[in-house]
């Protein structure tokens, strides 16, 4: 009786351990790396409305939208530069085996000939995550390196001599604007400095002041421009610096996992809030130096403090000896918790040694201090 037991127990364990082989076979690929899936959900069809960014869209295909890139036909220069899809384009959802679903899936760009698509406005192609939220911070805040912008041109003097501040309409000084750089410059003041989370200096953000455009440029190196302040957020003074407006920039690389590992801490919040939800603009202490590149999606993790083990203490007591009494102490057990994922990080600006993030698909709040690495 007992060795009838025993053979059904062992039957049972393998058939357990057949079905656990057979679903890590589809949960995983040969080479150990988690096998892709569509979202039993996702739509063999999709037209492109405005208002779409490329985030959604992988979304309503995937439950891991960072993953886009490996189901989308496309080159794979293209990749990350996904400026093809349109308000209007059919993304169509295929598989390599066949319409049974039993191959790999990939997503296309179905293309109707003749086809004529008529557009008044530039780049009218849907972003990779809303561009609202981050045109402030593609041209008018950024994260100079250690020195800041000690070379940077520089306003001396107002028109009117003895006034400390200035606004719009008012006329400045500056040595460095030269006509190579155009005649429309950005104005910006040193804000706060961006540390790592030892404390050691990455960086200076600098804060946006305003703009404003030569009237007339100086001879040589070493004699003023004069330029019209065109707008102003708050008061110019003398020593603010002042940059060329860039070119148009237009950010719209699709989602991807770094292609190596990364490890970063989130040490800044541009609001300077304590909590941050979705959509949220943040710092991390990881920038072009270490590797980290537009359209980069970073997992957020918190860590979970061990909690006190309710089972009964088998470890041996120490002795603490004090100047008039001996004490036992008996170390309690502790049981660690692993971290827990919280929101994930889009990377859209990339400095020397930190980034520009924003924050999607938070189940909680993120705070400054939390851990980001590879999702």
């Amino acid at each position: 009786m007992m060795r009838q037991k025993s053979n059904t127990a062992a039957k049972a364990f393998a058939l357990i351990a057949a079905v656990c082989l057979s679903w890590s076979a589809v949960a995983q690929t040969t080479d150990g790396a988690e096998r892709l899936t569509v979202r039993g959900d996702a739509p063999d069809r999709y037209t492109v409305v405005k208002g779409d960014t490329l985030w959604g869209i992988a979304g309503k295909y995937l439950d891991k939208p960072w993953r886009w890139p490996e189901i989308w036909n496309m080159n794979k220069d293209q990749i990350k530069n996904p400026h093809r899809i349109y308000p209007g384009d059919v993304i169509v959802l295929s598989w390599t085996g066949g319409g049974d679903g039993s191959g790999e899936p990939r997503l296309s760009i179905e293309k109707l000939s003749p086809t004529v698509r008529v557009s008044s406005l530039p780049h009218a192609e849907i972003p990779s995550i809303p561009s609202g939220d981050i045109e402030p911070f593609l041209t008018r805040s950024f994260i100079a390196g250690i020195d800041g912008l000690a070379k940077a041109a520089e306003i001396v003097e107002g028109r009117e001599r003895g006034r400390i501040l200035r606004g719009a309409n008012d006329l400045v000084y500056a040595i460095g604007v030269t006509p190579d750089k155009g005649t429309r410059w950005n104005l910006f003041r040193p804000g706060k400095s961006i540390r790592d989370i030892g404390g050691k200096l990455l960086g200076v953000e600098y804060r946006y002041l305003g703009n404003a455009e030569v009237e007339r440029f100086g001879g040589d190196v070493n004699e003023a421009s004069t330029l019209r302040i065109l707008s102003a957020s708050e008061e110019i003074s003398i020593g603010d610096r002042l940059v060329p407006v860039p070119s148009e920039v237009v950010v719209n690389y699709a989602p991807h996992a770094p292609a190596h590992q990364v490890e970063a801490f989130i040490v800044s919040s541009f609001r300077g809030a304590t909590e941050m939800g979705r959509r949220e603009i943040v710092v991390i202490d990881q920038g072009e130096k270490q590797g980290v590149e537009v359209g980069n999606v970073l997992a957020v993790y918190r860590q979970v403090e061990p909690i006190a083990d309710p089972r009964p203490n088998t470890a041996r007591e120490q002795i603490i000896r004090g100047f008039d009494n001996t004490t036992w102490y008996q170390q309690p057990n502790r049981i660690k918790v692993p971290d827990e994922r919280i929101a994930l990080l889009f990377v859209f600006r990339v400095f020397d040694n930190a980034s520009y993030a924003m924050t999607l698909n938070t189940t909680d709040p993120v705070n400054v201090g939390d851990f980001a690495r590879n999702p």
